[in-house]
């Protein structure tokens, strides 16, 4: 009797995690050029996205819907991927979004820009390089200079409005990040 209770067990275990939707949710899923998301995932103004297995989130910060740390490339410090949504009609166009991230550098390499639709929703995308202008405070204050800096972003048109996420970091460690951060944006989808 115990080993058919057991094989029993062993064939609903089985079942349900077979089933779509359970217990994969706990493994990695690969996305897009053999990046791997994990099972975070974020919100904000109507969509939803997973995040890349190897980032952490980290502490909360002002202005943003997520902050998380990204893996740095040997030898380097690594990067960071803000998330911004402040709110319907408000941030910015996409045009003077890309401006301003492209101003955050001294001698900016020429932006790589693109736009494609992601799951029913129009996205943006920018990649810069340069010597980035670290800033901070309430006045975004310059506070320092960091040469060889990569920035990865991209402009999601939500439901409910802009939603902003920027990869910035040493430039080998944002290479290095690149397929996480293009599987995270291609999760985007509306709730």
């Amino acid at each position: 009797m115990e080993q058919r209770a057991l094989a029993v067990m062993v064939a609903l275990v089985i079942l349900v995690t077979a089933a779509p939707g359970c217990g994969s949710r706990s493994a990695p899923r690969p996305s897009g050029r053999g990046a791997a998301l994990g099972t975070e995932t974020g919100s904000a103004a109507g969509i939803h996205w997973s995040v890349p297995a190897r980032w952490s989130s980290a502490p909360e910060r002002p202005m943003r819907v997520a902050t998380y740390s990204v893996v740095a490339a040997s030898g380097t410090e690594g990067g960071e991927c803000g998330v911004f949504f402040f709110g319907s009609g408000q941030g910015g166009s996409v045009d003077e979004n890309i401006e301003r991230w492209v101003g955050q550098f001294v001698d900016p390499s020429r932006p790589e820009r693109a736009s494609r639709q992601v799951n029913g929703v129009r996205v943006t995308t920018v990649k810069v390089r340069g010597t980035y202008r670290l800033t901070a405070g309430p006045m975004m204050q310059t506070q320092g200079l960091k040469p060889n800096y990569r920035l990865a972003g991209a402009i999601v048109e939500a439901p409910q409005g802009l939603v902003f996420f920027k990869l910035t970091g040493d430039a080998r460690s944002v290479e290095k990040a690149q397929a996480e951060f293009d599987a995270m944006i291609g999760s985007v989808a509306r709730d």
